[in-house]
């Protein structure tokens, strides 16, 4: 397949390597090139700007930062022009459904199709292809976007354009939820006399045990605050959901409560932290000795 990748990050580069490495034709093109050389021994052929990677790409994959990004890169410059009539452009991006939707639209204007299709399973599942892949779009362009998503992972198509940006959304209040849920329950076990390591093995297993509380609780237990999704993200998630719920006319006063505790987190240095630093935030309301060295 003839592939462009726009925005070669932590995940695009993970992702565009898998590619080269299955044998596919990648063009990639970044704002900083110095991000994007690191695919070129695998194959890809760089690009000075995103309109002459897309040109004769039959998908194009986005690996940007947030919705506002996504079109600027697209719409602003000369990338929507340049795109080949029967293109595809998937989005892999963490937008907003709104934000989602008006993309579709405008690209449906001049005959491109579009999938939205946000991923969860970080740099291990994109290293591994094992990612969870949720798509919004019509079922024939996922059909075809398939090919792309089999070498990444697994993707289920969840509804309509936009329909994969609110599964993200649910996918990152679960995470964010649970790992406050796992970092208070830890740190009242620590504070109470109970050793936090033992706790966790005590209660996997059971009802309360999960992907959060062995992955995350683990960083929490050896103080690996490495970023594999920073704090900053999760938070913009967390408002991402707010606002969609505003949008819709739902209350979510859980998600209203972690966004307070993650901005917080952040006001206090945390942002670029994984988001399991919120362990050091809930620590430090409770004026847990040894915080500082957290940190």
């Amino acid at each position: 397949m003839n592939i462009a990748l726009l925005g070669i990050g932590q995940m695009g580069y993970l992702l565009g390597r898998r590619l080269c490495e299955a044998g596919h034709t990648v063009h990639a093109w970044n704002r900083t090139r110095q991000k994007a050389e690191r695919l070129a021994p695998f194959g890809a052929t760089l690009h000075a700007n995103a309109a002459q990677a897309v040109r004769a790409a039959d998908f194009v994959l986005c690996f940007l930062d947030n919705g506002p990004v996504v079109h600027e890169v697209l719409f602003d410059g000369a990338v929507a022009q340049a795109l080949k009539p029967d293109a595809l452009v998937i989005d892999f991006s963490s937008t907003s459904p709104s934000e989602a939707r008006d993309h579709a639209a405008r690209l449906s204007a001049i005959g491109i199709s579009h999938l939205d299709a946000p991923m969860s399973g970080g740099t291990l599942g994109a290293e591994q292809g094992t990612l969870a892949i949720m798509v919004g779009g019509k079922p024939a362009a996922f059909g075809r976007g398939e090919a792309i998503f089999q070498v990444f992972g697994h993707a289920t198509h969840v509804g309509p354009h936009g329909a994969g940006q609110l599964a993200k959304l649910a996918n990152q209040m679960i995470v964010g939820i649970t790992i406050g849920a796992v970092a208070e329950a830890l740190l009242l076990c620590e504070k109470g006399g109970a050793k936090m390591a033992k706790v966790k093995e005590a209660i996997a297993g059971g009802f309360a045990d999960s992907r959060v509380l062995q992955v995350h609780g683990q960083r929490m237990l050896e103080r690996d605050f490495a970023p594999h999704g920073r704090m900053s993200i999760q938070l913009n998630d967390l408002r991402n959901v707010l606002a969609t719920a505003k949008e819709i006319g739902f209350d979510a006063p859980v998600t209203q409560l972690f966004e307070r505790l993650y901005s917080d987190g952040i006001e206090h240095g945390l942002g670029d932290l994984d988001q399991s630093a919120l362990f050091i935030e809930l620590a430090s309301r409770n004026g847990m000795s040894g915080v500082k060295d957290l940190l």
